[in-house]
């Protein structure tokens, strides 16, 4: 689905996303992705949910937002407390989602000028049954 035409300066909007990746500033990312504000768009180096760890987020966590948006994939799925300790002990937001909801939720606070950061898990398909 495609979200907006233009980029605002100095920031990385999503201009389209679905199932397979997104569109950010006119650079297609096909696996997971953590998006800031502002900066370079980062691999997130986490391909399915169940393999989710406190590192990922510290990762993120690292960036200094003031709110993370955790975009889980096609479905909402919430990961553990313990897993958003790193976000927690430095009271820093979070909000789970769909991916869909994360990328919008992401451009509406970005272009409010907040420091936001979007996650997004982009898990690989599932093999088809032979």
């Amino acid at each position: 689905m495609k979200l907006q035409a233009d980029r605002i300066d100095g920031t990385n909007a999503i201009s389209r996303h679905g199932p397979e990746g997104v569109i950010v500033n006119g650079v297609e990312h096909t696996t997971s992705v953590v998006v800031p504000w502002k900066g370079q768009v980062l691999a997130w180096p986490v391909s399915d949910f169940a393999a989710l760890s406190a590192e990922h987020f510290a990762m993120v966590a690292g960036l200094k937002p003031e709110l993370v948006i955790f975009g889980s994939g096609r479905r909402i799925r919430f990961p553990s407390a313990a897993l958003l300790r790193p976000l927690i002990d430095q009271h820093i937001g979070i909000e789970t989602m769909d991916t869909a909801a994360a990328c919008r939720t992401y451009n509406v606070l970005l272009a409010e000028d907040r420091p936001v950061v979007v996650a997004l898990l982009f898990e690989a398909a599932a093999a088809s049954p032979v």
